[in-house]
């Protein structure tokens, strides 16, 4: 059974789980098993939690930006159709919160703008917002936006950014300030990941080891951690991450993982 959006506010009540935390911790799409994804609801529960985010970044018809995980609104909203072949007027008229739970009925996909103008309302915050380019050509916009509200520097660049060397080199042409991942699927890979240039992030898909870490430490990068090593219920995987210094974790489970690190404070 869904928690309504109230009650996971009521959490922020706690002074443990406001605590800082010495790795930060991102939601993926948000609080997915607590409220729908990708919805403004979701995100200020994340946020109003001090707990960071994970959103997707897709392009409309008519060129528009917003934020959803598929290809099309299908599964998440009561419409139907390729979010590339919907105007934003068609999609903003849907409703992108009832298919989840009839209390967030009236949610709405979120525009690109709506996203950072909220990270925005939230300064005081130490949190880690990664942001999933799934649409091409997108990147100016995205980081001008980010300039704009002020919260660029609170942004980590993955998705296509990881993979995609080209994507990496036009946002940090965009704003030297960007900050951008690039991928290790595993131990073979790490060093040319380390290696690159356009990226300040390793984009970690195992568990890494300490001295790899040490490694990341010593090129003056910071680490992130992904897939199906974290992105479950796994406390044993999370706390090998965090001792070996990793600095964010993209999980489905932010709360447990919140409690695993207030846990060993």
């Amino acid at each position: 059974m869904c928690v309504t959006l109230s009650a996971l506010v009521c959490i922020v009540l706690s002074p443990e789980l406001s605590a800082a935390e010495p790795t930060l911790i991102v939601a993926h799409r948000g609080l997915l098993l607590h409220a729908p994804e990708n919805t403004l609801a979701n995100f200020r529960a994340c946020l109003e939690l001090r707990l960071g985010f994970e959103f997707d970044v897709a392009k409309t018809k008519d060129g528009q930006l917003v934020c959803i995980h598929d290809d099309t609104v299908d599964r998440t909203t009561d419409g139907s159709g390729k979010v590339s072949e919907l105007m934003l007027e068609d999609i903003r008229r849907l409703d992108a919160g009832s298919w989840f739970d009839a209390g967030f009925a009236g949610e709405k996909v979120p525009t690109l703008e709506e996203v950072l103008k909220l990270v925005a309302e939230y300064a005081q915050h130490n949190i880690l917002i990664a942001v999933d380019l799934k649409a091409e050509g997108v990147e100016q916009e995205v980081v001008r936006s980010a300039e704009k509200h002020g919260i660029l520097h609170r942004l980590l660049f993955i998705g296509r950014t990881i993979s995609e060397p080209h994507v990496r080199d036009q946002i940090r042409r965009i704003s030297k300030n960007a900050h951008t991942a690039v991928v290790a699927n595993n131990t073979e890979e790490f060093p040319v990941a380390l290696g690159a240039a356009n990226a300040d992030w390793v984009y970690f898909r195992y568990l890494p080891r300490k001295e790899q870490m040490e490694a990341v430490r010593s090129e003056g990068k910071r680490a992130f951690i992904a897939g199906l090593t974290v992105s479950g219920n796994v406390p044993e995987n999370w706390q090998s991450a965090v001792n070996a210094g990793i600095d964010g974790i993209l999980t489905d489970y932010p709360l447990e993982l919140a409690t695993v690190l207030r846990e060993n404070q």
